[in-house]
């Protein structure tokens, strides 16, 4: 689905409470009663209005076959609650472009109240699913939507904890500024993705960059899981002719994005991933560049060895620590696995889920006529 902010500004405070209160009674029901959501918002009798406001603009559906009358909250619906949050917390004050499309994720550029601009990622998990329902019919019978955007909270929340906690130990990645529900928001890097460069001037030393990345992570008990082209920004920086530099010189600067794949290197699978990581590195310079490394290896038995060296904190226990648990890992692990899904992949794939939402089975009943699209306005 696409980010329509355009009804923000006329959302009232009883259709935010309404809004909330429907968030908050889908934790323990799919389908949230109207007498509930009533209850919770403190509304009681009043909350009709906002239930048609909220309805007719798609933040909530009424499901026609449900067994009682009540609302379902929708991606957009908590989308809006996830902005609603940054704009309370100035984090932002306006959404820009669309920037990327991953496999279940979108991107935007969004700015502050001062004009700064930076990164709003939407995690969207649920969209590769019901685009391949069909092999993954088992996993998705007893999936509902609202556990898809619960899955997509733990990832928001497991790249945001593993940004911050890479970011604090000086590895390259985008600064994290806040997380909400689904949703983080970073800083913008001036940068390309690697796939998008055509040639390097050196790409023996940007392929040597790259390798001690993967075994840096090692070293700090992590392994990304998905370390390719698409998941690598460059950024470039010209040092100009000087007296000490008789050439103009280019300096590139890799980057490391999205983290809701990676596992610790203690993982029943880590050598697995670990050899997907180099593997792909390998074959994207053979192919791109035309640069073989004479380096056999790394090898996983020798990052193993890293771990810890020269009193290097695991972040893989420490990020258990301080709320991402093992459960939430498990969980999220498990919907990876059954329905394929590793990282972003190409930004600008088709999406393909613009006619539905979530995919449900039930059939929803829809509002008045939509609008036309109009570009986003400010949040």
């Amino acid at each position: 689905m696409r980010l329509d902010t355009k009804h923000m500004r006329y959302l009232t405070a009883e259709d935010w409470r309404t809004l909330t209160a429907v968030e908050t009674g889908s934790k323990n029901h799919e389908v949230v009663p109207t007498p509930l959501i009533g209850q919770i918002s403190g509304l009681r009798g009043g909350v009709h209005k906002s239930i048609s406001a909220l309805a007719k603009v798609g933040l909530i559906a009424r499901l026609k076959n449900a067994k009682y009358d009540g609302y379902r909250l929708t991606y957009g619906g908590l989308d809006y609650l996830a902005l609603n949050t940054y704009r309370k917390r100035k984090d932002v004050y306006s959404v820009g472009n669309q920037i990327g499309v991953g496999k279940e994720s979108d991107i935007f550029v969004v700015a502050d109240e001062k004009g700064v601009q930076r990164v709003l990622k939407i995690h969207r998990l649920g969209r590769i699913s019901f685009r391949t329902v069909k092999a993954n019919r088992d996993y998705l019978r007893n999936r509902s939507s609202g556990s898809w955007m619960y899955m997509s909270r733990l990832a928001a929340l497991k790249e945001f904890t593993f940004m911050t906690a890479l970011r604090d130990n000086g590895f390259p990645v985008p600064e994290p500024l806040s997380q909400s529900r689904h949703t983080i928001v970073m800083s913008l890097i001036d940068a390309f993705p690697m796939r998008q460069i055509a040639s390097v001037p050196d790409p023996a030393s940007l392929y040597s960059e790259l390798i001690a990345m993967i075994l840096r992570l090692a070293q700090y008990g992590l392994i990304h899981g998905d370390f390719n082209e698409f998941n690598i920004l460059i950024k470039e920086e010209t040092i100009p002719k000087s007296e000490e530099n008789p050439e103009e010189k280019l300096i590139l600067t890799p980057i490391l994005i999205d983290f809701p794949q990676m596992v610790s290197i203690d993982h029943i699978n880590a050598e697995y991933y670990f050899d997907r990581d180099v593997n792909c590195i390998k074959r994207f310079f053979e192919r791109k560049f035309h640069f073989t490394s004479d380096a056999k290896g790394p090898y996983f038995k020798d990052a193993r060895k890293l771990v810890g060296r020269d009193g290097s904190k695991r972040l893989d226990v420490s990020v258990e620590a301080s709320g991402f648990s093992k459960k939430m890992a498990k969980e999220l692990e498990a919907y990876m696995k059954e329905v394929g899904v590793d990282g972003d992949g190409d930004p600008n794939a088709s999406r393909g889920d613009e006619d539905s939402e979530e995919g449900d089975d039930d059939e929803e009943e829809q509002g008045e006529d939509e609008e036309d699209e109009q570009p986003a306005e400010s949040t």
